[in-house]
């Protein structure tokens, strides 16, 4: 009797013990609240910038075409009727949905891309499997307002790429029919660059929504390692929506209407013969063909159609914001000791603009730090401070030109008269930098510079000056 008591009581504990383990696991894999508050946080961002931006871009066109009404009405007022007159109130249309007055597309496609597409179906997975998510007050609130921005995100994206498709339509037929008029080209012009920084700011907007905070990537790593979902996403995602795919039992996709590629290599027969010659003939233009593509590509990287192909140079970082032109960074130089002031570092910060894809300007401040006079007598004392501004220009690959103006502080000198010694000294920098990447978010860089200010400095300072630092 006192056996079977005894092997009870430990089936107990080893059962308690199983269950409080996954428990403990349970909790430790569970989605997190924060994860659903971000991806709110980041939608309505989002969707409030594509909201003023779009409007923007509509009230700008909607001014053109109506100056280009005006001016067309002078030489032909029935024509300037008939194309502008619909154009401006579609226009008005088109802002209006945009502002929620018109109510929503219903069955758009998702313009967001892969990552918005699993951005999606992750809540709508975790909205039917509450169980992954963490236990907590007002989480089910959460998780429908996060699949309530996500879908409202969804559809200001595809009134975006409408609005997009609109404007490129729009200004190819105003070419057309303006082009037997004189004194429309600037203004036409004016309407291609808006089109152009429209789209780029669309894809701006994207590029920054992708960047995975960490509850996020958190969240996305345990979700991933569900089976359940894996299926999930075969049967619910764009991609399985776009080729009709209903799970892993579904049959093939109606390729109907393709051509195979037996069927491409008799055309190209029938068109140049058979033979070596021909087959050279056609691998020769296949490479000229896609010499022409990834140079096109090359110098317009971003673009998602070729009716948006700009006929002015671009600025790259026009549709930056100013928070995206901004980089920090920080450096250090070191400075030997003499007989008038120990071995000393210039621990600086700095912060710079951009105001080029080639240029940047800012400012920083350094401290410097006093480190005795040799390994036989190391002792820390603070020597001063300064204050920079710098500019610099990329000559070619990594390197830049760089130049600048500081003025340091450094009011303790030993062996110097009172009096004689210079508190503030003035520096005028010129030199070279090489930049290298350390890894996604952390930049390198070394700079030799020449401070031809140096001879008026007293005492009299050391000429080159040797910098190492980062950018992030």
């Amino acid at each position: 009797m006192k056996a079977i008591y005894q092997l009870t009581l430990l089936l107990f504990v080893c059962l308690y013990t199983a269950q409080a383990q996954d428990s403990l696991l349970q909790k430790a894999n569970a989605i997190p609240g924060k994860y659903l508050s971000q991806v709110k946080q980041k939608s309505d961002k989002m969707e409030r910038q594509i909201t003023a931006r779009s409007e923007k871009a509509l009230t700008r066109f909607m001014k053109q075409e109506e100056k280009l009404k005006r001016r067309l009405g002078r030489i032909d007022s029935l024509k300037a009727n008939n194309l502008f007159a619909h154009s401006i109130d579609s226009l008005g249309s088109l802002k209006s949905r945009m502002k929620g007055k018109l109510g929503k597309y219903s069955g758009a496609l998702t313009q967001g891309g892969p990552y918005l597409d699993s951005l999606s179906n992750s809540l709508s997975f975790l909205k039917d499997s509450k169980g992954l998510l963490e236990q907590s007050k007002g989480i089910t609130d959460k998780l429908n307002g996060s699949l309530k921005s996500v879908d409202n995100l969804k559809d200001k994206l595809a009134q975006a790429e409408q609005i997009k498709a609109y404007i490129r339509e729009r200004k190819q037929l105003l070419k057309e029919q303006l082009s037997q008029y004189t004194g429309f080209t600037k203004d036409l012009q004016k309407m291609n660059k808006e089109a152009y920084y429209y789209a780029q700011q669309l894809k701006e907007y994207k590029e920054v929504f992708k960047d995975k905070k960490k509850a996020e990537q958190k969240a996305m790593e345990v979700i991933k390692k569900i089976p359940a979902f894996n299926d999930f996403m075969q049967k619910h995602s764009q991609l399985a929506s776009l080729f009709n795919i209903q799970g892993a039992t579904a049959s093939a996709p109606n390729l109907e209407g393709l051509q195979t590629r037996n069927q491409v290599e008799q055309l190209i027969q029938q068109r140049l013969g058979s033979g070596p010659n021909a087959s050279a003939a056609v691998s020769q233009q296949m490479a000229e063909a896609r010499s022409k593509f990834d140079e096109l590509k090359s110098k317009f990287p971003d673009l998602d159609n070729a009716g948006e192909m700009p006929d002015f140079k671009p600025k790259e970082m026009k549709t930056k914001s100013f928070l995206q032109r901004l980089e920090f960074g920080s450096n250090i130089q070191f400075q030997r000791s003499n007989k008038f002031f120990p071995s000393t570092g210039d621990l600086a910060g700095q912060a710079a603009y951009k105001f080029h894809k080639n240029g940047s300007a800012g400012v920083g401040l350094s401290y410097k730090l006093g480190m005795g006079t040799g390994f036989d007598n190391i002792r820390f004392s603070s020597q001063g401070m300064g204050i920079r501004s710098f500019i610099d220009w990329k000559l070619k690959g990594t390197f830049f030109l760089n130049g600048g103006y500081e003025q340091n502080y450094q009011p303790d000198y030993a062996g110097v008269p009172e009096g004689v010694g210079q508190k503030w000294t003035q520096s005028g920098l010129i030199g070279i930098s090489k930049k290298y990447k350390i890894n996604s978010k952390l930049k390198g860089n070394m700079m030799v510079l020449f401070d031809f200010l140096y001879n008026q400095h007293v005492p009299r300072t050391d000429p080159v000056k040797v910098r190492l630092g980062y950018n992030f």
